[in-house]
């Protein structure tokens, strides 16, 4: 069950729940939805024109990883990622191995908490933004004297509101208090800051820091919480090498850094204005980005992806 080269857009015999910047989701039945990561790619809000091969199968699979390995820690809505038990389960996909191989998740249905449950270990992206002009996150102040990358011991909770376009919006604790209850968002905390220290532990011991992360909760049918979507992905967090980490700076990261330098250098050249539609990415760049994912999946799971799933 050989994956395809690169997925820009799956077409499966399944109703579309709804089409994302990377995944669809399709419905199975009344209890369970299909998630199909595909290989698009977006930087600064604008969805590229080229896929990067085995984006989706990494994105899937280091989810499942993490779902497996941290169950015990947090309940989530999965159930497999694995192409033969699919298969199984869902007859109707037989014949669209290819299409489906690797980059595929069964899931318990879990209507989402409206809110991304955001944890910050390191000061950086848009809370080292608002710190710097401000010393605070999320209009409450921090600490004065950090410098950008930082790290943030203890680490913090950031609730952002989930934007279907353009960037979250970070928001204080009292006000996702108010929108949904503090019993409620002290579970959502609590649990944020259990999976992120689980995971940052795990991926620490591989030689990767988890800067931050942002993590979705749903609701099941039962009123149980569960974590959902993607599980610390290079989507989902700032995966930086350990090896290579000095405060003062921004960090390199395991993610579509080389795709976002190539933008933001003929930004800077006055050649794109940053919106759509995107320019055409050189093949060096679309493999550069390729490769970085791959790289982040064979550490933290001490294995080559395979193609074979």
């Amino acid at each position: 069950m050989k994956q395809t080269a690169t997925l820009v857009q799956s077409q499966l015999p399944l109703p579309l729940l709804r089409r994302g910047k990377v995944r669809e989701v399709y419905e199975v039945d009344a209890e369970h939805l299909l998630l199909v990561a595909s290989d698009r790619v977006s930087a600064f809000d604008v969805v590229m024109r080229e896929p990067i091969p085995r984006k989706g199968a990494v994105l899937t699979q280091i989810s499942a990883f993490w779902f497996e390995r941290l169950a015990d820690v947090f309940p989530s809505h999965y159930i497999t990622a694995r192409t033969a038990d699919i298969l199984e389960r869902i007859p109707g996909l037989q014949g669209m191995e290819g299409e489906i191989a690797g980059r595929t998740m069964l899931v318990r249905r879990a209507p989402p908490v409206p809110f991304e449950c955001v944890v910050r270990g390191y000061l950086s992206g848009s809370a080292w933004g608002e710190y710097r002009a401000q010393g605070t996150l999320a209009g409450e102040p921090l600490p004065a004297g950090l410098v950008e990358s930082q790290q943030l011991d203890p680490p913090l909770f950031s609730p952002a509101t989930k934007a279907e376009v353009g960037h979250d919006v970070n928001v204080t604790f009292a006000a996702m208090a108010e929108a949904l209850g503090r019993e409620l968002v002290d579970q959502l905390r609590d649990a944020s800051f259990a999976v992120y220290q689980a995971g940052r532990d795990h991926a620490l011991r591989r030689g990767i820091i988890i800067a931050d992360t942002k993590f979705e909760f749903g609701i099941d049918a039962q009123g149980g919480l569960r974590l959902i979507d993607e599980l610390l992905t290079p989507d989902s967090s700032r995966f930086w090498p350990a090896d290579r980490y000095a405060p003062g700076h921004a960090q390199p990261s395991f993610d579509k850094q080389p795709l976002r330098d190539y933008l933001a250098s003929l930004k800077a050249a006055s050649q794109w204005n940053g919106e759509a539609p995107p320019p055409s990415l050189p093949r060096e760049v679309v493999d550069a980005t390729s490769q970085r994912y791959l790289e982040a999946y064979r550490l933290l799971t001490g294995q080559k992806l395979s193609e074979e799933l």
